[in-house]
């Protein structure tokens, strides 16, 4: 069955495992890319990372792996080496996350590479990038949050620094490599040639503390914690209602007028202390105190809508659970459901070449056979 889109044709060999190379991949295979995904002979580990585990193999696997052929060669042989360097006479893109030297160390380095397969993009993804006074060293999401100062502004006020409950650096560092190899496509368009695209945990962590090291830089101040709380705007954090918390998200004048206006408050509207985002930034903590009394006679639920509905950006604090049975979540089509396969599906739509779902994960070397025999040229 042919791939209905934007990188049908586009061929991937998928060296990487854990995180940010499988998430990486599986990005580009919901838009039509042909993805390979070759694990070593003992698999990816986190096949392994669980409970929980469908049919063997643990959900943190199968959360990034959808949409890919699986086979798993041993790199440290000349048989597995040789096969790989059949797969990529036909390959446009690789990627790999594996401790940096261990491609040059098998005699698959991107020089070498590079000049038998000048048009290959290759993707190398690393903690620190090869060089510099880190370079070459491991990186691991927690370990980067802690060093790239993300655990150092995540946490409640006076509390101590803590870890973002999701991989952000991991995630985040997927996403850079997917950007990295769709520009690397777009210049060989034009070219004809590939390159080396270089992406580090550690820069896509410095990438996005943002508005913090922007604040830095500006005024020389280390940034500190303020839980839920915006550095910069105000109000713009969890208030407690009769029922359920609420975030609100004020970011303009219109919008406090607003929220004032829901909440029957016209002389909060009129203070001077809270006539700009600056005097309400200063005037935070008043401002917190007059805005919970005033919400907490109302149910959050059906505040939180009136004022989305206002033109307010407000919701009742959901779990995981809540939000994934979401009427919006059904509405933008943001659940794969695929054999016996269930998953987050792509956030980007493209409005002629829409993202499609065509594998569930493969189990362990599920393609192999198809690959002995080099053919992979369509889906199942």
């Amino acid at each position: 069955m042919g791939i209905s889109g934007a990188l049908d044709g586009i061929r991937i060999i998928d060296l990487s495992r854990v995180l940010s190379g499988p998430f990486c991949t599986q990005i580009l295979a919901d838009h039509g890319a042909s993805v390979l995904k070759v694990e070593p002979p003992s698999g990816d580990e986190t096949r392994t990372w669980g409970p929980p585990f469908n049919g063997g193999t643990a959900s943190y696997y199968r959360g990034v792996n959808r949409n890919k052929f699986g086979v798993s060669l041993d790199l440290s042989t000349e048989c597995g080496k040789e096969r790989l360097l059949t797969l990529l006479k036909d390959a446009d893109v690789l990627v790999e996350n594996f401790k940096t030297g261990s491609m040059d160390r098998w005699g698959l380095g991107y020089a070498r590479l590079s000049h038998e397969f000048p048009r290959l993009i290759y993707c190398n993804i690393s903690g620190f990038g090869a060089d510099g006074p880190l370079g070459g060293l491991p990186g691991y999401d927690a370990a980067v949050q802690a060093m790239s100062g993300i655990m150092s502004i995540n946490g409640e006020a006076g509390g101590p620094p803590t870890r973002v409950g999701i991989p952000i650096i991991d995630l985040v560092t997927g996403f850079n490599s997917a950007i990295g190899i769709l520009l690397a496509l777009q210049d060989r368009s034009r070219s004809g040639l590939g390159q080396l695209v270089n992406v580090s945990l550690f820069d896509s962590a410095l990438s996005i503390l943002h508005p913090h090291a922007a604040n830095y830089f500006a005024s020389g101040a280390n940034p500190s914690r303020t839980g839920n709380a915006h550095p910069n705007i105000a109000p713009y954090d969890v208030f407690p209602t009769l029922t359920v918390p609420i975030f609100l998200a004020v970011g303009n004048d219109r919008q406090f007028r607003t929220l004032c206006d829901v909440l029957s408050d016209s002389e909060l509207a009129s203070d001077p202390r809270f006539g700009g985002n600056k005097a309400r930034s200063i005037n935070r903590e008043e401002l917190k105190e007059r805005l919970i009394a005033l919400m907490s006679t109302h149910r959050g639920e059906e505040l939180s809508v009136r004022l989305m509905k206002a033109g307010v950006p407000a919701s009742g604090v959901l779990g995981v659970s809540a939000a994934l049975q979401h009427a919006h979540t059904s509405h933008s089509e943001m659940i794969v459901d695929l054999e016996e396969y269930r998953g987050i599906a792509s956030p980007i739509k493209l409005r002629r070449t829409s993202p499609t779902y065509r594998m569930p994960p493969p189990k362990f070397r599920e393609h192999q056979a198809k690959v002995e025999s080099l053919d992979i040229s369509d889906e199942k």
